[in-house]
This record gives C-alpha cells, sequence and structure tokens, in this order.
C-alpha cells in the first residue's frame, strides 16, 4: 500500500495538532512547562481570546473496559505533543467539563455528547482493510463532500478525518440545535462513505485514533471545510435520501409504541450477537430500555423485563452490562430510540425486517421536507458542479481519458447557464478541462480527477506485468495527458495525487514550451 506522506510534510506535527484542536486546549501546561518564560507569556495573552476545555487520552485500546474508560485528561497542547508517542486514542473534540471518577484518578468522565464545548472536526470509522487508501481517496472525492485533511491508519483499518476552518461551539440554546445540525452532518459522511465499509453506527464525537507521525497515510492541512459548505453539502445529501431537513414529530396523540410489529419482532429476536461495525445485542438491549423509558415505566420493572429478553438470548450479557445500559437509558441523555438503528437492527436479526414499519407512536406526520429542485429558489454551484460530474461519469466512455462536448452541449444537457458553467470551473477542485483545436475546429474534452486517475491506473496495469514498468507506464500515461489539460482549480489538486503515486509530471508551462 502507498503512503500518502512524505518526510517532509510531517517535520512539524504541531501543524497536526493545530489543524485539529484549533485554540480549545491551552498551548503550553500551567505548571512544568518546559518553554521559556516569553514564549509562555505571549501564549498566555493569546490563550485569554478564547474558551479553553479538554481532551480525553488512551495509553489502550484495552482501556475501554465494561467498567468505564481508562485514561487522563488533557488540557494543554504541550501535554499532548510530549505524550503522543504513547497515547493510541484520544477525543479530537473538545469538552467543556472533565473530571476523574475514582480516588485514584485513572478513570475518566465526561466525554458525553452535550458536554462538548466545540466540534473541530467530523472522523469517519472504516474498520477493515479492504480497500486503501487511494480507494477511500477516491470514495471521498466521488460520493462524499471532498478530499479529507487526514487518513489515520490502525492496525484493521482507517480513520478519516474531515477538519473544520473554524470550530463549532456547542450550547444548549435551541435545545442543542448545534449538536442536532452536527449529528446529522456527521451522520450523512458516514453513509456518504458506505461504499469503503465506513462505521455508519461509530460514535459521531467520541474517541478515535490518535494522528502521529507513524500512522499518518494521507494530510493535505489546507483541506478544511466550513460549517456553511457542509451543511450546504448535508443539505443536498438529505435532498437526494428524501430525508426531512428537521425531523420533528407533530404534536398530536400517542400510541404504545409496545404495540407496533417491530416491537414485537424486536424481542422475539433471540439470536443477535453483534460485531464491530455491526448493531447487537448491546444495541438492541438499549432500544428496548429506551422504548420502556418513553412508555413510562418504572426503572426496576424495565430491568426485569430486560433481565427475561437476555435470558432468551443465545449470547447474553453479563449482568453488570445490562446495569450500565440501563442507567444509561434512564439517565435523561436521550429523547428516545433511534428511527435508524432500529431498522438496522430488524434488517440483520429479523426475517423480512426490511420490510417492517418502524414508527414511535406519532398519529401526525413529519414536516418541513425538502423541494423539488425545480421549486427551489436558487441552485448552489456545489449542486451544479456535482450534476456536470455525474453527466461526464454517466456519458464517458471507459476506454476514453475525456467526454468530448462543446460547453453549449455541456449546458443544456445540464440545464445550467453559461455563466454559472464559467463560475464553476473557476471554482472546482475535482473537474479537469482540454481544449483541442481552433475556431469552429475546437473541441472540448471534460473528465474529473477521480475518472483521471482511475483511466491512468487502468491503462498502466495493461501496459504492464512487472511494478517497475507499472510505474514507468503510469508515468507516461500522466505526462501525456497532463500537457493538455487546462490549469483550472483541479490542476493543482491532480498533481498533488499523482505525485503521491510516485509520478513526477512535468508543469504545463514547461510541458507546452516543450
Amino acid at each position: 500500500m502507498a503512503i500518502f506522506v512524505s518526510t517532509e510534510q510531517m517535520t512539524d506535527y504541531t501543524n497536526v495538532l493545530n489543524i485539529i484542536l484549533h485554540e480549545g486546549l491551552t498551548t503550553y501546561k500551567m505548571k512544568h512547562s518546559k518553554a521559556s518564560l516569553p514564549a509562555r507569556i505571549e501564549a498566555e495573552k493569546a490563550d485569554k481570546q478564547h474558551k479553553k476545555g479538554a481532551v480525553f487520552a488512551v495509553r489502550s485500546k484495552s482501556d475501554f473496559t465494561s467498567n468505564g474508560v481508562k485514561g487522563y485528561i488533557v488540557t494543554s497542547k504541550e501535554t499532548l505533543l510530549e505524550d503522543a508517542t504513547q497515547l493510541t486514542h484520544f477525543t479530537p473534540n473538545i469538552y467543556r467539563k472533565f473530571c476523574y471518577s475514582d480516588e485514584k484518578r485513572s478513570m475518566i468522565k465526561g466525554f458525553e455528547e452535550k458536554n462538548l464545548l466545540q466540534i473541530n472536526t467530523f472522523v469517519v470509522d472504516i474498520d477493515t482493510k479492504r480497500f486503501n487508501v487511494q480507494d477511500i481517496l477516491l470514495s471521498c472525492i466521488d460520493e462524499s463532500i471532498g478530499t479529507p485533511t487526514l487518513i489515520v491508519e490502525s492496525a484493521c483499518g482507517y480513520q478519516v478525518y474531515f477538519a473544520l476552518s473554524d470550530p463549532l461551539f456547542i450550547s444548549n440554546k435551541n435545545n442543542f440545535r448545534g449538536l442536532t445540525v452536527a449529528k446529522r452532518i456527521s451522520d450523512n459522511l458516514k453513509k456518504s462513505l458506505k461504499c469503503v465499509d465506513a462505521d455508519l453506527f461509530c460514535n459521531d464525537f467520541g474517541f478515535f485514533r490518535l494522528p502521529k507521525p507513524d500512522n499518518i497515510v494521507w494530510m493535505q492541512l489546507d483541506h478544511i471545510y466550513s460549517m456553511e459548505q457542509l451543511i450546504e453539502w448535508s443539505r443536498r445529501q438529505d435532498d437526494n435520501q428524501s430525508r426531512p431537513l428537521f425531523v420533528v414529530p407533530s404534536k398530536l396523540t400517542k400510541s404504545s409504541v409496545m404495540k407496533s410489529e417491530w416491537f414485537t419482532k424486536l424481542v422475539q429476536a433471540v439470536d443477535i450477537k453483534g460485531q464491530k461495525g455491526q448493531l447487537g445485542r448491546n444495541n438492541a438491549m438499549f432500544t428496548l430500555a429506551l422504548v420502556c423509558f418513553g412508555e413510562g415505566w418504572a426503572k426496576e420493572r424495565t430491568f426485569n423485563f430486560l433481565d427475561e429478553y437476555n435470558s432468551n438470548l443465545k449470547y447474553p450479557l453479563p449482568l453488570a452490562d445490562i446495569h450500565t445500559l440501563l442507567n444509561s437509558a434512564y439517565s435523561g441523555k436521550y429523547k428516545g430510540a433511534s428511527k435508524e438503528y432500529v431498522e438496522a437492527l430488524l434488517a440483520e436479526y429479523v426475517e423480512g425486517g426490511t420490510f417492517i414499519p418502524v414508527n414511535f407512536g406519532y398519529k401526525g406526520g413529519w414536516y418541513k421536507f425538502k423541494k423539488d429542485r425545480k421549486d427551489r429558489v436558487r441552485s448552489h454551484y456545489e449542486e451544479w458542479e456535482q450534476d456536470i460530474i455525474s453527466y461526464i461519469s454517466a456519458e464517458k466512455s471507459s476506454s476514453e481519458m475525456f467526454l468530448w462536448r462543446t460547453q453549449k452541449e455541456i449546458c443544456a444537457a445540464i440545464d445550467i447557464p453559461q455563466s454559472t458553467l464559467n463560475a464553476i470551473l473557476k471554482k472546482s477542485t475535482r473537474l479537469l478541462k482540454t481544449v483541442k483545436g481552433k475556431g469552429r475546429f475546437a473541441k472540448t474534452g471534460w473528465t474529473t480527477i477521480s475518472l483521471f486517475i482511475q483511466y491512468a491506473l487502468k491503462v498502466a496495469t495493461e501496459m504492464a506485468a512487472s511494478q517497475h514498468r507499472y510505474r514507468k507506464g503510469l508515468q507516461e500515461i500522466a505526462t501525456e495527458y497532463i500537457v493538455q489539460l487546462e490549469p483550472i482549480s483541479g490542476y493543482k489538486l491532480l498533481m498533488q495525487y499523482l505525485q503521491n503515486l510516485g509520478v513526477a509530471p512535468l508543469p504545463i508551462e514547461q510541458s507546452r514550451s516543450g
């Protein structure tokens, strides 16, 4: 597998942590800092301009136990830099309150979503090595919002970081509306990468692999996203999935969920176990506990119900686990069971479960669904860009590098104004374009970064049986086609991809002058 990060890129590891953490932690330790006094004084002045919180860190994956998480609290970037080599996981997003839950100060407490101070990054977990870094990158470009900031490798897979240009601060205003929006974005990011087996049920803002020089396999620190970009992209994902923009039930009468078919079938499903990336016993029992809590059952009654359900399972849970999830369900932190989790459990463990309707007893409906595209007031450039990419991908022959169409033909096919197309070409980092000939004999070729690389790899593979010849073939193909491209926005990013694949094409000015 190719490593996409050069030694030069990793010379300053501090930049990586700064991009991820922003100003959420103090720069230096309050005590025993190794920084000089002038540096500490200057940093303290800057630190006072932003709210500070903490992240949680662990030294081993085995520190995640059924009785809690064994780790420690980090409040400064200096501490994190000093301890990085000894750590495996951390919370890249900043928490407001933090403490230890035992006298030995070994068990940490406070990493709950509503205790978040700021969200710095979205992380997608891919818990498999079936796909390589190149597959993930192409999927990010084709299926998701775009190139990630980092890809971190673990023993079993990868974690894909999409860092924010500015942190999203979380407050309890409007019933944690900011957190709700962030969770929807996280959900859409995970779904957009399901083609490379992204874990759809991974905790949105929990613990992830700490990026370190020896596990970062892709890094482009200038590839960061604003919340405005992510919100607009997420809305389009909702549109494509026919999901409501705001999921709010009408305030009408409510019938008992326990009388529904899905609840009965789930209770009857006893062959549930689960594994990483797949919902299992804990999720099923937690869902049932939330339903009981929503029905107004006393905690003791729910425990007796879960204990009986657990005894019927082929792979029952330890009694301590039942107490833990019961306490969590009755903590008041959750509004209710997740419809998507229920649907996933039914699909996995109940025969014909995908056809069983899931509702939570509201007799009203949902409101504020998407409008048809023709009814929207304005179409955003990103939406037009995706339409162009979809058109090129559908029309281009696999035996050609480019789709040959005039700009008028592209505009007519997409139903897009010429001025909008020109504006998109100036901004897009995914589209590539070439023009052959002059005047009325000119013809325009269109492709995308992803299609360019796929074609180059395909032809290089056909040309050679050995790795040495493969790289030489890839170099020849890239050099042949690079000279044809116009230097629009996507050109620079393509150069970065090719260089990471071991290709060193001439700059476009030199290619044309030669």
